[in-house]
């Protein structure tokens, strides 16, 4: 059972990730900023994890990076494109549909 609970968090995650990524990236961030911010949330991701995924976005054209030589060290800075920004809202909205169906049926369950 927990093998199976895993599988499905996992898959759960990716989706979760992606819609989170966008919305971040509302303001420009760059991968370990990122990082942060969502620790800060109570959310813990991965670099490892979070770069493949920003890479895959940036390929679909749903961000944009740029890299700044300003600092320090180089950094990659990623800002949503409008191509990103309409997943995003079409993903609210989904996720916003599913969260008001779990929401009613449990409701339903503990009044039943």
């Amino acid at each position: 059972m927990d093998n199976e609970l895993g599988s499905i968090e996992t898959e759960m995650k990716r989706g979760f990730l992606q819609l989170l990524v966008l919305i971040i990236l509302e303001k420009d961030a760059y991968g370990y900023a990122m990082v942060r911010a969502c620790r800060e949330l109570g959310y813990e991701i991965e670099e490892n994890t979070l770069y493949p995924l920003l890479r895959r976005l940036e390929r679909k054209g749903l961000i944009q990076g740029k890299w700044e030589i300003g600092e320090e060290r180089p950094r990659k800075f990623y800002a949503v494109t409008s191509a990103g920004r309409e997943m995003r809202n079409g993903l609210l909205a989904i996720w916003k549909k599913q969260d008001e169906i779990i929401n009613r049926l449990t409701k339903e369950k503990q009044h039943a």
